[in-house]
């Protein structure tokens, strides 16, 4: 048979199996791993064939070649050196068969091979001259430029829960399957950058082993000057003085031109996570102008704090400023074959009788090898609810499908983001089968089976508007011990739910009624009170309190969609325990919608009365303890009465030759109101994401 494309081939590390000896590549392969260099239904075949006496007869060679003879007369040969890879199979079928996966599975039981250990070792034990004997000259000297220009990493240490160490590049993510054998090393990047994929992850494991120790999972920036270039992200910063002294309400139809020049701009210099921002606010600009719901004067807010943040930290900070600006990351990334679990979706839209009805459709795929969540996004200029929806296709399956199956695609390019794009003229190249709901076998990173690390890892992230842009960040399914409590807050139409996992952490399941799925709540309300097993959804911290939207429940063998649930929202649900109202949350929440009141309405066109509104809210945020939040609006409110008394504008420049407004304001005293909203808006959404 022949090597299948993007397959690893290098010589093995000296000492990982010598001719005449045990196979320890082979020993070390779990099921896992044998998925990620096959596919699980082959492990899962050949599983089966064995425990039913079918398996093949092996022998091992002088030279360490393991040999396996089959009962339909196959024969299967796995020599030493280059993996599965290297291996040969008389049977017709090409790259990794289910006869090659026997064989290895074989071998291990005959054996005894004890997998319950997990040994630990750093990828950063493999030299210069083996990566460069694996890579070839060419693509060695593209991975040592790569180096040179700097990339950011973060590395994975070897843990029972994920006995594989693993590094997540800007373009792909690349395990190391079984210990010193660089032959098994597998990415899913797409095979012309496979193999230099692979020396990149090994750099970046020396740079933690040197720095990070003992961290099982740490950030690095490997190589580079630590320079970021921030010319452009300048022009952001200004287009965000312009919108906050002007008001997003008083933006014509043709800044929309400049929104787009900007974002162009951070796009041919690289600086991905502030051009998405910049693109943001441009659909924030363009919904407002049709009219459309999904517009909200809050998100702008968030989006103008987060684009001067990101400035602020690429001007004082050094280290991981490629994963605060996104400098790493290609626009778009080819995937070889990948196998992804879908967790469900999300289906929201509005209707407007000026600019059209609309619904958006997000699809959750968790994807094996990677263990993260991709997104797949579909809109449509419709009328329609989410169980009308569900039958709707994307390529070659339903939206239904794709939600709750299996998804093999050869297809796919994945965005900075993590949105999944398939390829529309590669028929047949996508398959979708039912899932039944066997979320068990989904990465260790993705299945949360304690609550409270969850919770504490999210309380450990660093500040949301500084992070990596990623769509589904948060998004995990969830083991699901037992449902203590269901109920319903007719006040905010939300459903509400507490949760255990099997070590006891608690989280509440929170959803909101939405016209555009009005079965959602039913359907949820159903299948918690049906025990489900695993639950999906989007992770946040409120209060104290891990809360999850829920996207997908498995309630035995079924995956509950609500979103595409059928019903009219008819159904009579239990009330729930009265919601006490959080003062610290209602003051945050009461700083934070004056700002983006703000925001709208423009800091040159700011009434007298905001001044009083904004020194309630001081005092409020000073009641509940919150000082430096408050003391941070009465700056704002300062400011802003400072740039009031500049008086009426008497020409372009003022008697000491400082440039001023058309009302008389001073350049100086407006960037003042403006620094001052940054402070602000910056320093209460950090506080309330820590609740």
């Amino acid at each position: 048979m022949t090597s299948s494309p993007g397959q690893i081939s290098s010589a093995t590390r000296p000492g990982a199996a010598q001719p005449g000896a045990a196979r320890p590549d082979l020993l070390a392969l779990t099921e896992d791993a044998l998925a990620a260099l096959a596919n699980r239904g082959l492990v899962k075949r050949a599983v089966k064939e064995l425990e039913a006496g079918q398996g093949p007869s092996v022998s091992i060679a002088a030279d360490g070649t393991v040999s396996g003879v089959h009962p339909d007369g196959t024969t299967s040969r796995l020599p030493v050196g280059a993996g599965l890879a290297a291996a040969m199979c008389s049977c017709p079928a090409t790259g990794v068969c289910r006869h090659l996966v026997a064989t290895v599975l074989a071998y291990q039981r005959q054996a005894g091979t004890d997998q319950s250990t997990v040994e630990v070792w750093s990828p950063a034990e493999f030299t210069d001259a083996e990566l460069s004997a694996l890579l070839g000259a060419r693509l060695w000297a593209a991975a040592g430029r790569t180096r040179r220009a700097g990339y950011p990493a973060v590395v994975h240490r070897a843990t029972p829960q994920r006995p594989e160490p693993s590094v997540e590049l800007p373009t792909c993510t690349v395990r190391f399957l079984v210990p010193h054998d660089l032959s098994y090393a597998r990415t899913d990047a797409a095979a012309g950058s496979a193999q230099e994929a692979i020396a990149l992850a090994v750099w970046a494991f020396r740079v933690a082993d040197e720095l990070f120790p003992d961290a099982p999972d740490c950030e690095v920036s490997v190589g580079g000057s630590g320079a970021v270039a921030t010319d452009g992200l300048e022009a952001a910063v200004a287009l965000v003085a312009d919108v906050l002294r002007e008001g997003f309400v008083h933006l014509g139809p043709t800044y929309a031109a400049t929104l787009a020049s900007v974002a162009r701009d951070l796009d041919h210099r690289g600086l991905r996570w502030p051009q998405l921002a910049v693109l943001d606010l441009a659909e924030q600009l363009s919904a407002y102008q049709r009219r459309a719901a999904h517009h909200r004067p809050e998100r702008v807010a968030d989006l103008l704090a987060e684009i001067v943040a990101r400035y602020r930290c690429a001007v004082t900070t050094s280290g991981l400023l490629a994963r605060v600006l996104g400098t790493e990351e290609p626009a778009e990334t080819p995937l070889r074959r990948v196998r992804l679990t879908g967790l469900g979706c999300r289906v929201t839209g509005t209707d407007n009788e000026r600019s059209g009805d609309e619904r958006r459709v997000d699809i959750y795929l968790a994807a094996h090898d990677t263990g993260q969540v991709l997104v797949l996004r579909r809109d449509w200029p419709v009328t329609a609810t989410g169980a009308e929806l569900a039958s709707r296709r994307v390529g070659s399956a339903t939206v239904q499908a794709f939600a709750r199956g299996s998804v093999v695609t050869e297809s796919a390019r994945r965005s900075a983001n993590r949105m999944l794009r398939l390829a529309a003229d590669t028929v047949g190249r996508t398959t979708v089968t039912p899932s039944g709901g066997n979320w068990d076998t989904l990465p260790p990173s993705l299945l949360v089976r304690d609550l409270a690390a969850a919770a504490r890892e999210l309380a450990d992230a660093p500040p949301r508007m500084i992070r990596p842009r990623v769509e589904a960040e948060s998004v995990r399914a969830v083991v699901i011990d037992r449902v203590e409590s269901i109920g319903y807050q007719p006040g905010d139409q939300r459903l509400d739910a507490v949760i255990t996992d099997p070590l006891g952490g608690r989280a509440v399941v929170s959803l909101h009624h939405d016209s555009v799925t009005p079965g959602a709540l039913d359907a949820l309300a159903e299948g918690l009170a049906a025990g489900p097993r695993f639950l999906s959804g989007a992770l946040r911290r409120s209060q104290g309190q891990l809360i999850i939207e829920p996207f997908a429940l498995v309630v035995g063998s079924t995956v509950v969609v609500p979103s595409l649930a059928p019903g009219d929202g008819s159904t009579a649900l239990a009330m729930g325990e009265t919601v006490v109202t959080d003062p610290l949350a209602a003051a945050l929440d009461e700083g934070l919608a004056l700002l983006a009141e703000l925001a709208h309405r423009g800091l040159r066109h700011a009434p007298v009365s905001i001044d009083e509104r904004l020194h309630r809210a001081a005092d409020g945020l000073h009641r509940v303890g919150l000082a430096r939040c408050a003391e941070a609006v009465q700056d704002l409110a300062t400011a802003l009465a400072a740039q009031r008394v500049a008086g009426p504008a008497t020409g372009s420049a003022d008697g000491d030759g400082r440039t001023v407004d058309g009302e008389g304001r001073t350049a100086g005293e407006v960037r003042s109101a403006v620094d001052a909203w940054i402070d602000a808006q910056i320093r209460l959404s950090v506080t309330r994401d820590l609740r």
